[in-house]
């Protein structure tokens, strides 16, 4: 007799399956799949059982997709293991609400067509992705489409419809798979309609290169966390900082995000121009994480530069919630996580940074999650970088993941993104998405490479997200049409 699963159980499993698309397991044509598996169960619910499956399977997706949170949690925030996978699990149960809402809203409007399913299906789950992305604040992290970088056919569309339009087209197909399976000439002509057509984008240069290649050294500190902070090692990572110098070659050279654990106030003004002396004996600009605070006493996490004839800065503009800033009434956390320089300011200006004959557009960390946000500093940007310390999060897949992020914003800018991190990944990142050269994690290392600027527009950096937004709308309009007809 054939086990049978319950359905709730089927989509908790789906769920989780889903995690295995992204990096760094890259098995992008199971994210279809899973959201097939989805689309199934919808088929015939009822609205609540459909909000139902969906809060199944997005918590099977996000309490896997962000397991790597409890080492934060626990490891460095000193909250007890249980209460730490509890704190997880409240969230991915709090991310789960807008596959629910996608639940039910598809059967709300469903109308038994199955093209208009199809879209309606793909519709309701990007906007539900597309709201996850910036209601209180946003955490975008796991959208659909990041599961599509190259060799996916669908990364072409990226630099077209940015990283919800390829989650909807991710999602389209998925549908159709269900709601066209007896319709099966119809069902291969639109995959190989859309596949062909995210071959034949990619294909495409929407940005050109501008000037001679500049060569770069991005730094990877590996710094542990829990020595990063300790007062007494302090002067270790200062010693660290300057090893790494001395092995670093390039016009632009990069040291990550909290390269300096403290305010810039606070660092040894001989530690600075020695910093600066190191970087101009060897012909280089430098960019330096650490942080900073203004007149009024607020903070920020900054990167500054050094070496250069005119000091910059920019401060982060995107916190990050529970870990850079406490949401109100959330107080309550901050005494069982203890996290250091956890009340921040956000920074206010995008303004690229002019270093070695370059516009360098800076996002710090968890900020490369929100593409529409970073196409701000462009069309002046020639190249994105990226400073980050993920070493928060141990050896679990937050890494790969977040470089899988960097990969989407290269592919819908158009331009290079650098990365500098602690303790990984160090990467260059071509804007094709493919990924140019990377450092090993968990090392001490400089990487070396010569990138060129990038000068032009992508349609997705003219448009941001409008352009999905429009086809969303329409796909809504013609399933609301055709339900009341």
């Amino acid at each position: 007799m054939p086990l049978r699963l319950p359905a709730p159980l089927l989509a908790v499993l789906g769920g989780l399956a889903s995690v295995l698309a992204f990096a760094p397991f890259g098995l992008s044509p199971l994210m279809p799949a899973c959201l097939a598996l989805l689309a199934w169960l919808w088929r015939d619910a009822a609205p609540r059982r459909a909000a139902w499956l969906g809060f199944c399977w997005g918590w099977g997706a996000f309490f896997a997709g962000v397991g790597w949170l409890i080492v934060a949690l626990h490891r460095y925030g000193g909250m007890p293991a249980p209460l730490a996978a509890l704190s997880i699990a409240l969230l991915a149960a709090y991310m789960a609400l807008w596959p629910t809402l996608a639940g039910w809203l598809f059967a709300r409007l469903r109308s038994r067509h199955w093209l208009a399913d199809a879209a309606l299906f793909a519709a309701c789950w990007t906007t539900g992705e597309w709201l996850r992305g910036w209601v209180f604040t946003g955490f975008p992290w796991l959208a659909v489409g990041y599961s599509q970088t190259p060799p996916s056919p669908l990364a072409g569309f990226a630099p077209v419809l940015g990283v919800y339009g390829v989650g909807f087209l991710a999602s389209l197909l998925a549908a159709l798979a269900v709601f066209a399976w007896r319709e099966r000439g119809k069902l291969a002509a639109a995959w190989v309609l859309v596949l062909g057509a995210g071959l034949a984008l990619s294909l495409v240069s929407w940005t050109a290169p501008l000037g001679s290649p500049v060569s770069v050294a991005l730094v990877q500190t590996n710094v542990p966390q829990e020595m990063k902070w300790d007062a007494e090692r302090f002067n270790k990572v200062l010693n660290a900082n300057l090893a790494s110098l001395r092995d670093a070659r390039g016009r632009i050279i990069v040291l990550p995000e909290t390269a300096l654990p403290t305010l810039l106030d606070n660092v040894p003004p001989n530690y600075l121009e020695l910093m600066t002396l190191m970087l101009r004996q060897r012909g280089g600009e430098g960019v330096v994480g650490v942080f900073t605070r203004d007149g009024d006493g607020h903070i920020y996490n900054s990167a500054v530069t050094l070496g250069s004839d005119r000091a910059q800065q920019y401060s982060k503009r995107h916190l990050v919630p529970f870990g850079e800033f406490s949401p109100p009434m959330f107080g309550w956390f901050y005494q069982l996580a203890h996290i250091p320089m956890s009340d921040q300011s956000r920074g206010r200006s995008a303004t690229p940074l002019a270093i070695a004959g370059q516009k360098l557009a800076l996002n710090i960390c968890y900020e490369d999650v929100f593409g529409e946000e970073l196409i701000a500093s462009l069309p002046e940007a020639t190249l994105m970088l990226n400073i980050s310390n993920l070493a928060w999060y141990g050896d679990f897949h937050a890494q790969p993941q977040h470089l899988q992020i960097a990969r989407m914003r290269a592919l819908e800018t158009g331009r290079p993104m650098l990365r500098s991190t602690n303790t990984g990944m160090t990467a260059v990142v071509r804007p094709d998405g493919s990924v140019q050269a990377v450092l090993p994690a968990f090392t001490r290392g400089v990487l070396n490479a010569e990138v060129r600027g990038y000068q032009g527009l992508t349609p997705y950096a003219r448009w941001g997200n409008w352009a999905i937004l429009f086809v969303i709308a329409c796909s809504l309009a013609v399933s609301l049409w055709r339900r009341r007809a």
